[in-house]
């Protein structure tokens, strides 16, 4: 596996996605093969890593995956020359209780790979103070190394020559300084950023990224640091339990959130995935012998989703004889009503007596630990599951066996257990706002 750098900082909003981005596409320019990868649950930055680097990224969770499960994810970066994983909140940032590997911080990837981190400061309102913050990061897990850092928002050159003065007292390198340009940045909604599919400029802003951080940011030091680290040993592919042998997934704008490991690991087992569109009222695929439909964002498709006729009526003749499986927003179309931001209510599949709304938003975030009470595609009664939860739904009504006895990770018990319905001709639907990362052990 090629050497590797993680992209974090102290928290949310300091720049590490423009500078991930920037990095992915400004090396892709140099002609150099970047595998990208994320830390942490998150559905919808990976589609960017891809776009910017031409290479599928995957998602490592250290409270969700087994160490096992982390290098076999890792090898996806065979044939590439450098790894870049970005980091998800702060370096630090986890949940209370360790899950298989870790926290599920960004720092316990950096540790279990051996890759230093690139910490992106935000040094708005500071100057040499900055270097405190990047001193306590280096020097807080023995474990993790700083490369060094990027300073971002710098107002001035005077700012910057500040901020310098600092790290070097300090002893921290600085690999770059990003003036202010709010123009350099990609739009966001109430589950992160809009997603890639979305943007039609999306090429046209990679491109402003990459010659934006290639002027400021020092693209060959990141290089030979990255190369003077170990690099972590091959290992075989870890096996992924698919839901079938040939798998009907809903995929378009609406039904987009899967994590990529899975869809790796799923053809991996030589499952065929079969990818239709319920926006464009397509119907599951009929030779297919499982239905999956991921989460996305329904509530802001609501009306075509109503108006899909034949993809309602046939997902509905699938559920009588195969399973059905929805996650989050694929479990809030396979209810019998979904009332959008405005009030109003939209007819859905009708395959449980559920009914969600986001008239009244409420998040609802976390890792979750799910023991399944029925099967799902995959997986048997009784199997417990790690994955994530992250929607503003509320459930208005609910009237179906629960699929499974849910925690979030301090062991908490959490209200939403998902459905479970069994029909006639042998088939059955099941689903829950739980996102599936990894079996438990």
């Amino acid at each position: 596996m090629p050497p590797g750098l993680v992209i974090s900082a102290p928290a949310s909003g300091t720049g590490k996605t423009t500078l991930m981005l920037g990095l992915l596409a400004a090396f892709r320019a140099q002609g150099i093969s970047v595998q990208p990868f994320k830390c942490g649950p998150d559905y919808i930055d990976p589609a960017f890593h891809a776009a910017a680097s031409g290479r599928a990224s995957l998602n490592l969770d250290s409270w969700a995956m087994q160490p096992a499960q982390l290098f076999a994810s890792m090898q996806a970066a065979d044939g590439a020359d450098l790894v870049l994983a970005e980091g998800s909140m702060g370096l630090f940032d986890g949940v209370a209780s360790r899950g298989e590997t870790g926290t599920g911080a960004s720092a316990d990837i950096a540790a279990l790979a051996g890759w230093p981190v690139v910490l992106v400061l935000d040094v708005s309102g500071q100057a040499q103070s900055a270097a405190a913050v990047a001193l306590g990061f280096a020097t807080l897990r023995r474990d993790v190394a700083l490369a060094g850092v990027v300073l971002n928002r710098v107002a001035s050159p005077r700012h910057e020559a500040l901020a310098r003065a600092g790290m070097e007292a300090a002893g921290i390198r600085v690999l770059g300084a990003l003036p202010r340009r709010p123009s350099v940045a990609l739009p966001e909604r109430h589950l992160g950023l809009v997603q890639a599919e979305e943007q039609p400029r999306l090429a046209q802003t990679l491109t402003e990224m990459a010659d934006f951080i290639a002027a400021h940011v020092d693209l060959a030091a990141l290089r030979a640091i990255a190369a003077q680290t170990p690099t972590a040993n091959s290992v075989g592919l870890q096996d992924i339990s698919p839901p079938g042998n040939r798998i009907a997934l809903a995929r378009d704008t609406a039904f987009s959130f899967i994590y990529p490991h899975l869809l790796a690991g799923w053809r991996a087992a030589g499952a065929e995935i079969l990818p239709f569109s319920p926006l464009a009222d397509q119907a599951p695929d009929a030779s297919a012998d499982a239905c999956w439909l991921p989460g996305g964002y329904p509530e802001l498709h609501a009306g075509r989703l109503a108006a899909a006729s034949r993809f309602r009526s046939e997902l509905q003749n699938f559920a009588e004889t195969r399973p059905v499986h929805g996650e989050c927003g694929g479990y809030m179309a396979m209810g019998e009503g979904l009332i959008d931001a405005s009030g109003v209510r939209h007819e859905m599949a009708g395959l449980f007596k559920l009914t969600t709304s986001f008239e009244k938003r409420r998040m609802h975030l976390g890792y979750r630990l799910a023991r399944l009470a029925s099967p799902i595609p995959g997986y048997g009664a009784g199997a417990r599951l790690r994955g994530h939860e992250f929607h503003y739904a509320s459930i208005l009504e609910h009237n179906d066996a629960p699929l499974a006895q849910v925690v979030d990770a301090s062991g908490a018990a959490v209200p939403e257990t998902g459905s479970t319905r069994n029909f006639d001709g042998g088939g059955r639907a099941t689903g829950s706002f739980f996102h599936l990362i990894a079996e438990a052990t």
